[in-house]
């Protein structure tokens, strides 16, 4: 009885050697398969593909099969020479996410189109670069784990300190359902030791972001923060300039203020409740590649943080059908009842 493994492995090249001995002393298949302690098919496979036209040869079958197998292999999709390499890494230098350049490429190519790849390949290109410069800097470009937001006051509850808050879960619905747009969520990202901070606004529905310069000296005061607010607010046109949505943070406590110059609506979250401004939190992260933690903030003017949200705002969104928030946004402000291009 023919003696095999329940796995399949590939002959070696001592096996080709004894198949060629046997077979040149004429043992059939199955005396060969029972030597070898394999299948009879897999020695009638082996004569089959590997012999020549003056019979079987150990070192030729062990030629031809290294060469079928090399030729079985996929090509390398993205190999560091190729037009698609150097697309792909342009767009990782503009803080394009590895899914955001595979999803662009699938609606622009059809499939099985050379220069079709998925995220997953994008990642173990990246990390399987050798130690260098160029790797260091893509996997620089890539955004990491999420971090947890700490709340600020460490484990305090602010509830109360604001004045006159309008609580979230008294906004209406269409806000919540982002049935219309205009609906913005805010915050404030810190420099090192919170010593600056820059602040950022994220319109609900198109995921539009804008970002907002505030002084060097007290940052966060609802002073500077009530200024520079109400100055980028009153950049948008009024029907994209409905409401904000925004944590209980103390340099918010002017709300009544900024809703008087600016016609905006001030709602407030939970405390200790990120998830309720989520475009927010997410789209800090996004920032967060730009203006990294633990760095001066204040070095960063106006024009150059526009720079930046316009960075962000052309880059392709999953949730938004792969197109970029300022797409979205321009279409949903020629549809608005009047409009305007300024959103700086």
């Amino acid at each position: 009885m023919t003696t095999t493994s329940s796995h399949y492995h590939q002959l070696k090249p001592e096996d080709r050697v004894t198949i060629a001995s046997l077979r040149q002393q004429n043992h059939s298949v199955r005396a060969i398969s029972r030597q070898l302690h394999r299948s009879p098919a897999t020695i009638s496979r082996e004569l089959q593909r590997n012999a020549s036209s003056s019979g079987y040869g150990s070192a030729h079958a062990q030629c031809q099969s290294l060469q079928r197998r090399r030729c079985g292999r996929p090509a390398i999709k993205l190999h560091p020479e190729s037009i698609l390499a150097s697309l792909v890494i342009h767009l990782l230098r503009l803080r394009w996410s590895p899914e955001q350049i595979a999803l662009t490429l699938a609606r622009l190519y059809p499939p099985g189109h050379e220069h079709r790849v998925s995220h997953e390949t994008i990642y173990n290109c990246i990390y399987a670069m050798p130690m260098g410069e160029l790797r260091k800097e893509l996997i620089a470009t890539l955004r990491h784990a999420h971090n947890k937001r700490l709340p600020r006051s460490k484990g305090k509850d602010r509830r109360g300190q604001i004045p006159d808050m309008l609580s979230i879960h008294v906004r209406p619905p269409e806000i919540e359902d982002r049935q219309f747009p205009g609906h913005w969520e805010g915050d404030l990202i810190k420099g090192e030791g919170n010593a600056s901070a820059v602040g950022t606004l994220v319109e609900r529905t198109s995921r539009l972001v804008m970002l907002v310069k505030l002084p060097e000296f007290k940052p966060a005061s609802a002073t500077n923060v009530l200024q520079a607010f109400t100055d980028k607010l009153l950049g948008i046109a009024q029907p994209m300039r409905l409401s904000m949505t925004y944590d209980q943070g103390r340099e918010m406590s002017m709300h009544k203020k900024l809703s008087e110059q600016t016609g905006i609506a001030v709602y407030f979250c939970d405390p200790h409740s990120p998830w309720q401004r989520g475009s927010n939190e997410n789209m800090n992260g996004l920032v967060r590649q730009y203006l990294p933690k633990g760095t001066d903030l204040s070095i960063y003017s106006q024009e150059q943080l526009d720079a930046i949200a316009d960075e962000i705002n052309n880059r392709p969104r999953k949730g938004l059908g792969v197109r970029s928030p300022l797409a979205v946004y321009r279409e949903l402000l020629v549809n608005s009842p009047q409009h305007s291009t300024l959103i700086h």
